[in-house]
């Protein structure tokens, strides 16, 4: 009876610590399998290391326990372990979501970048829409070799000055829009002049008059106090046809435009010393004499 007792007894015994042992052996897999798989994650997440890889914080303890104490039991051990991992989750969390924040921010910046950008050149591109009943801006009108000074305006409404003006008719189309253009410009009816030059460019880009067109274009919108709209037009007479009729002309007006943008006289002066560079020995008294005033008025050395 004693002896089947016993052996009941040591089964129960053997047999309930060998479950125990076996489903602290699964935990185990799972926790080994959990912790390859965050030294993955990390590996993805900060590829370049650099002291970003979260360390883990489990570390062999020495053990000092004295002879006869039980050792840890292995359901200790692997409630560390857990805790240690899920230690690394909230860390590495805290870091993402320090990332991401950060990318917004450089998200909001270069967004904020983009629609100042935007609007600055939509500025420059947009082109003048004439006005049916303003009054052209009176400006002064530097000579230039185009013509000589402007006529006397109209009498009457806007209509009726621009119908006074009238159509050039040469037996050349091109002679004839150019020459259109012109005359508005010396009535000082300005939005249409830029609309006929403008015309003349699209369909004349190389024609004889395409320097004194792009040249009178950018003359007109500065005329109509457009210094932005000016400066591209003439700029890019310039660039166009450094060689053209009218490209010194170009740069000697791109300097007052910039002028009227109250671009730093640094700039201004660099538009000067091209225009000497380049065209110094062929310019008129006249001109010569207009850039030594820009020179002087912007302190240029």
């Amino acid at each position: 009876m004693r002896i089947a007792l016993a052996a009941a007894l040591a089964f129960a015994a053997f047999g309930f610590n060998g479950t125990a042992m076996a489903q602290d052996g699964n935990v185990g897999q799972r926790v080994d399998k959990l912790e390859r798989e965050m030294r993955a994650v990390q590996r993805k997440v900060f590829p370049g290391g650099a002291g970003m890889t979260v360390e883990p914080q489990i570390t062999q303890q020495v053990d000092n326990t004295p002879p006869g104490v039980p050792a840890t039991t292995p359901l200790a051990d692997l409630t560390e372990r857990v805790a240690a991992l899920e230690s690394q989750i909230q860390t590495m969390t805290g870091q993402i979501e320090q990332n991401q924040y950060r990318m917004r921010q450089l998200e909001e910046a270069f967004g904020a970048y983009k629609a100042a950008t935007d609007a600055r050149v939509k500025a420059l591109e947009t082109p003048p829409q004439p006005v049916a009943d303003a009054m052209p801006t009176d400006g002064a009108v530097a000579a230039s070799g185009d013509s000589a000074s402007a006529p006397a305006q109209p009498s009457g409404d806007r209509p009726a000055k621009v119908a006074a003006v009238g159509k050039p008719s040469t037996g050349d189309a091109g002679e004839d829009l150019y020459l259109y253009g012109f005359r508005l410009w010396q009535a000082k009816l300005y939005p249409e002049a830029a609309k006929a030059l403008e015309q003349y460019k699209v369909k004349y880009p190389t024609g004889k008059r395409a320097s004194f067109a792009r040249n009178l274009l950018g003359r007109a919108y500065l005329d109509d106090n457009k210094p932005s709209l000016a400066a591209v037009a003439l700029y890019e007479n310039y660039t166009k046809d450094p060689n053209g009729e009218r490209a010194p002309d170009s740069l000697y007006y791109l300097a007052q435009a910039l002028v009227k943008l109250n671009k730093p006289s640094g700039e201004v002066c660099k538009v000067y010393d091209e225009l000497n560079k380049v065209y110094g020995p062929g310019l008129s008294a006249e001109m010569r004499a207009g850039v030594a005033k820009g020179r002087a008025d912007q302190r240029c050395k």
